[in-house]
């Protein structure tokens, strides 16, 4: 249930005004779901009358609260805008309603979009684990995966509007861009830093690779970033990374071990060979190991800066959520792989 008792009334206010209905319109079944970092994500389902028969729509709302992680890369109107762009792509993605940006009315800045059926079980869970696992087994959501993917980097971004992302520039600027993003999280997060680190920023610095072709990325395909519904992607969730850039930015996020545990199934859920022969075949781009090879150091480097940010929220108490006080080892975690792969 809500743990506002006002946001119940705010938000049949809020849809009555939005939908146009001169009677009341109900919010029934609202759960909020404990999931995500950065946003308050909740689901309800609204039911009115359009003066003939009883209408009823499910609606998920996700607020930001201002103090979660990356609160200062994830923009709800950027991730607004970003859906809109996508609503006439071939690319699962939720349709989005309505961006309220005063805090006032909802509470918080927010996004009202549709709920979507479907699953997202977590890939850190033993559950969700044994989940993919025997999906795996059964051959659709594997392929589904994968081609979800596929349409993300298929997409024509410049006809569907997606260019107000900022568009690289030639050779390695792309990489470069990333670079500054997450050093800039890392500078603000009050840390006081690694020599690992230290080393792994000059050398992605030094080596970052020109950038072959730009495509729409998500910025963290995985599974437990997208909804699973009969065995198939129903939406890919969390355009909160989403760039203009190097299609083999997701390619490695799927490909690294960082994303699965125990397994040889690339994010849980789809073997190597066929994620690469289906994502080539679909999209007419060849993967480049050297380039996910930068890429996955890259992410080592961006997920200690996630956790560096997040534990600081937890340490300066502008967050109490406990999950972030845990993320302090993360970064250890993070810059171990990246020392293995460096070499040390």
């Amino acid at each position: 249930m809500f743990d506002d008792p006002d946001l119940t009334g705010v938000l049949g206010e809020y849809l009555r005004d939005r939908l146009g209905v001169s009677g009341p319109v109900d919010i029934v079944t609202p759960q909020r779901i404990a999931v995500g970092w950065s946003h308050e994500t909740w689901l309800f389902d609204a039911v009115w009358s359009d003066g003939a028969d009883e209408q009823s729509q499910g609606f998920c709302l996700r607020r930001d609260p201002g103090n979660a992680l990356l609160r200062h890369e994830s923009d709800l109107e950027e991730q607004f805008r970003v859906l809109r762009c996508l609503e006439n792509t071939d690319v699962p993605a939720p349709r989005a309603f309505w961006y309220e940006p005063d805090p006032a009315v909802l509470g918080a800045p927010a996004i009202v979009m549709e709920r979507v059926a479907g699953e997202c079980p977590s890939p850190w869970r033993r559950a969700g684990r044994e989940y993919y696992a025997a999906a795996a087994e059964r051959g659709v959501l594997p392929a589904s995966f994968t081609d979800a993917l596929a349409a993300v980097h298929n997409v024509d971004w410049h006809a569907a509007g997606l260019g107000f992302l900022g568009v690289p520039g030639g050779g390695s600027d792309f990489a470069l861009r990333e670079i500054a993003k997450w050093q800039a999280l890392i500078d603000d997060s009050g840390h006081r830093g690694h020599p690992i680190l230290a080393d792994l920023i000059g050398w992605l610095k030094h080596n970052a690779p020109p950038t072959q072709q730009l495509t729409l990325v998500h910025g963290a395909f995985r599974t437990g970033n997208v909804l699973i519904h009969d065995d198939r992607v129903s939406a890919v969730l969390d355009w909160e990374l989403q760039v203009i850039g190097d299609p083999m930015y997701d390619v490695a996020y799927v490909l690294t071990e960082l994303n699965r545990e125990g397994t040889d199934l690339l994010s849980n859920v789809v073997p190597r060979e066929l994620f690469i022969d289906r994502y080539q075949q679909a999209t007419g781009i060849e993967i480049d190991p050297e380039r996910c090879a930068y890429f996955q150091l890259l992410y080592a480097m961006r997920s200690a800066a996630f956790w560096m940010s997040a534990a600081g929220l937890y340490a300066d108490g502008s967050n109490n959520d406990l999950r972030l006080a845990r993320t302090h080892w993360s970064v250890t975690v993070a810059l171990e792989r990246a020392a293995t792969e460096l070499g040390y």
